[in-house]
């Protein structure tokens, strides 16, 4: 009985690992048709007794204004360019940080590779399961993807909203245009709220979210970008 079930367990760790290697090869090349976190956020709306869809656009990196690759690595991860999925330098700032100022609100160390990793494979959630499995994953788009591929996927399934995901529908909804005519200010707009796109809309930034603009901003002439 034992014997069957590691022979069970090594069957299912082996087609993970096929698959989840399969689906990240796929994907290089392929735009997600929907994530977990879309099927989810739907479920999550039905059991509020609301109807939530699913707007979603894809547009490829050229029709991508680089004012928008620019302002999620202010906003978000500064150091995409330099790290390699997990940026460890940000981590141990983060764990001192909380480890000072217990009983506050923690900083995170989520670099966009993780988020990338988790929108498009994983759920939200703070358990070692899903943490592990986005550390997998991280790393392996890092080897098989590449940067640009990278932020690429990332902004064009991030959540903005209700139901609103990826900049072109972000970009239509709030300002009426596409994702490729973005300017600075806009596209500074879409990163601020991403943190919490559910609580906070471009189209009524609040006091924290103008302030958040403006670092972004500040930091859009000095970040890297793929190219």
């Amino acid at each position: 009985m034992i014997k069957r079930f590691f022979k069970i367990l090594i069957w299912c760790v082996i087609s993970f690992f096929i698959y989840s290697i399969v689906i990240v090869v796929l994907y290089k090349f392929v735009p997600p048709p929907v994530t977990p976190v879309m099927v989810i956020r739907v479920f999550e709306g039905l059991f509020e007794g609301k109807i939530v869809g699913i707007t979603y656009s894809w547009v490829s990196y050229d029709d991508i204004s680089p004012n928008m690759f620019r302002a999620v690595v202010s906003g978000e991860d500064a150091r995409f360019m330099r790290h390699e999925g997990i940026d460890w330098k940000a981590v141990k700032t983060a764990q001192r940080y909380n480890e000072l100022h217990k009983g506050k609100r923690k900083h995170g160390a989520s670099t966009i590779t993780m988020q990338t990793a988790k929108n498009a494979f994983l759920w939200h959630g703070r358990n070692y399961v899903r943490k592990g499995l986005e550390v997998y994953f991280t790393y392996l788009i890092e080897f098989i993807w590449g940067k640009k591929r990278i932020i690429e996927v990332y902004v064009n399934i991030v959540e903005f909203g209700d139901g609103l995901y990826g900049v072109e529908a972000a970009s239509r909804k709030f300002f009426n245009k596409s994702a490729k005519d973005l300017t600075r200010r806009q596209s500074a707009l879409l990163g601020a709220v991403l943190p919490n796109p559910r609580r906070w809309s471009p189209a009524s930034p609040t006091r924290y979210i103008e302030k958040r603009v403006k670092f972004i901003q500040g930091r859009m002439n000095s970040v890297q970008i793929p190219k």
